[in-house]
């Protein structure tokens, strides 16, 4: 058996793909996209002489952009075959990717436009693939259950366990049968810290003959959880006392939740007067329906706030803003006020516009509430650059910039070898992709360390037999 590693490796955070190769099977553990500025991008393109025809199975750790953006490509080349994961992962990755591919065609549009004003010579541009290939994907699609064992292929089963990092987020494990001779392949996918809210926490596999693990904060442990709530807390305090408008670049799925949640929280506490929270993306209110459907799956920390009427959301304080012209008008509201948008990254998305119109602002904050990719303008952000680029116009960056990395939705170095710690016993051959050089290096010290096993650094393209 080969593993082949397509993404998130030699120091890259995004694009998770690994391709599983038998003797009968070809299947693919994730299909992710890279992020981070147009370096990045450019490695979505699918490489020459790849046969996405030939894959009999894709198999998804979780919804994220980084873990399902390639999907729809592939299926744009021609593969047709099922896709496995999570009911909640089809719901949300659907919303993501659906939004992925309108900002593609708008983002072609408009290479295109300024190509011809300036009478550019250049290839036209064109999306990676559009809403009818993720359309397509749903048709794909065969939900599974967590703990329940799945035949992929005639050699490999596989085995979804709660991950804690997004709504139906999991774990997955591979039985591979070959010559008689049965080898457990174990994919961390994107794992979150133990103190997250809303989400029940992860789950262990017990035994493994290799495991793939994330490491995207492998040097480090966040601040404590109900430390950082406080900071957040004093953040908001602070801003309402002042009237200054708060903007928040979140993830629409699993971010903004997060953070509307604490909101509600200290509404209910009335920690501090009511405000308008502005959730301005069309993505983030299709993923409340997605919550709101799949409450069973929710923790018992959420269902006591709404026991206590924190939930369902006012809507005269949490106020949707579906259209680009709601959008726009936030621009003339005063403070105090929240708008909650994306990208989380700040590479794109509503968020961009609400950045052009305050970072010069002394009064606004900006709450980094998430990982920041290198060369993300969210990343600029948090490593405190004078001014950045925003519209290809440079502005000064006065507004205060909050970096609240304890909000994270993945585990620190310490959640992250508590959930290695029960498959440490069996001995597996340990990989870690997930993360930049230096988490990578620390993880794989403390594994060392701890444990007596060496772990592999991969880069992308490697292959890994087992």
């Amino acid at each position: 058996m080969k593993i082949k590693i397509h993404g998130a490796a030699g120091g890259e955070v995004t694009g998770s793909s690994y391709q599983i190769q038998t003797a009968k099977s070809n299947i693919l553990v994730d299909a992710g996209m890279f992020q981070g500025g147009r370096q990045s991008e450019i490695k979505n393109k699918l490489p020459k002489g790849a046969r996405p025809d030939l894959i009999d199975a894709i198999l998804l750790t979780h919804g994220h952009l980084d873990h399902t953006g390639r999907v729809p490509l592939l299926i744009k080349y021609g593969f047709d075959g099922p896709i496995y994961t999570t009911e909640e992962t089809i719901e949300l990755s659907q919303i993501i990717l659906q939004d992925s591919a309108r900002l593609q065609v708008a983002d072609a549009i408009r290479q295109n436009k300024r190509a011809w004003r300036k009478r550019v010579k250049m290839t036209p541009a064109e999306p990676l693939y559009n809403t009818e290939h993720v359309e397509f994907m749903k048709d794909l699609t065969r939900p599974v259950e967590l703990h329940q064992s799945v035949k992929i292929t005639d050699d490999i089963s596989a085995r979804w366990i709660e991950a804690g990092h997004m709504l139906g987020s999991g774990s997955i494990e591979l039985t591979v049968t070959e010559q008689g001779q049965k080898k457990i392949v174990v994919f961390s996918g994107d794992l979150g810290p133990l103190t997250f809210p809303l989400l029940r926490p992860f789950e262990q596999f017990k035994k493994a003959d290799l495991v793939l693990l994330e490491s995207t904060y492998g040097d480090r442990d966040h601040k404590p959880y109900d430390e950082t709530v406080r900071e957040f807390q004093e953040i908001v305090k602070e801003a309402y006392r002042t009237k200054g408008k708060m903007l928040v670049p979140s993830f629409a799925i699993g971010r903004t939740q997060q953070i509307i949640y604490h909101l509600a929280e200290m509404f209910q506490q009335k920690i501090v007067p009511t405000f308008p929270v502005y959730l301005d993306s069309p993505m983030g209110l299709s993923a409340f329906e997605v919550y709101r459907n799949h409450q069973d799956m929710l923790d018992e920390e959420f269902h006591e706030l709404k026991r206590k009427g924190g939930f369902p959301l006012s809507k005269k304080t949490f106020i949707p803003s579906a259209s680009a012209e709601t959008s726009k008008a936030l621009n003339e509201v005063n403070g105090p006020c929240m708008i909650i948008a994306g990208a989380g990254m700040c590479n794109g998305g509503r968020i961009l516009h609400h950045l052009y119109h305050n970072l010069e602002n002394p009064d606004a904050h900006v709450l980094i509430v998430g990982y920041q990719s290198q060369g993300s303008l969210g990343r600029k952000l948090v490593d405190r650059l004078p001014d950045v680029s925003v519209f290809g116009e440079r502005k000064k960056v006065k507004a205060r910039i909050h970096t609240l990395g304890g909000f994270s939705a993945h585990a620190g170095q310490t959640d992250l070898l508590k959930w290695f710690s029960s498959l440490a016993p069996s001995k597996p051959r340990v990989v870690i992709t997930h993360g930049e050089d230096g988490p990578r290096k620390a993880l794989a010290e403390q594994i060392r360390k701890k444990h007596k096993i060496s772990a592999v650094l991969p880069r992308i393209g490697d292959a890994i037999e087992l």
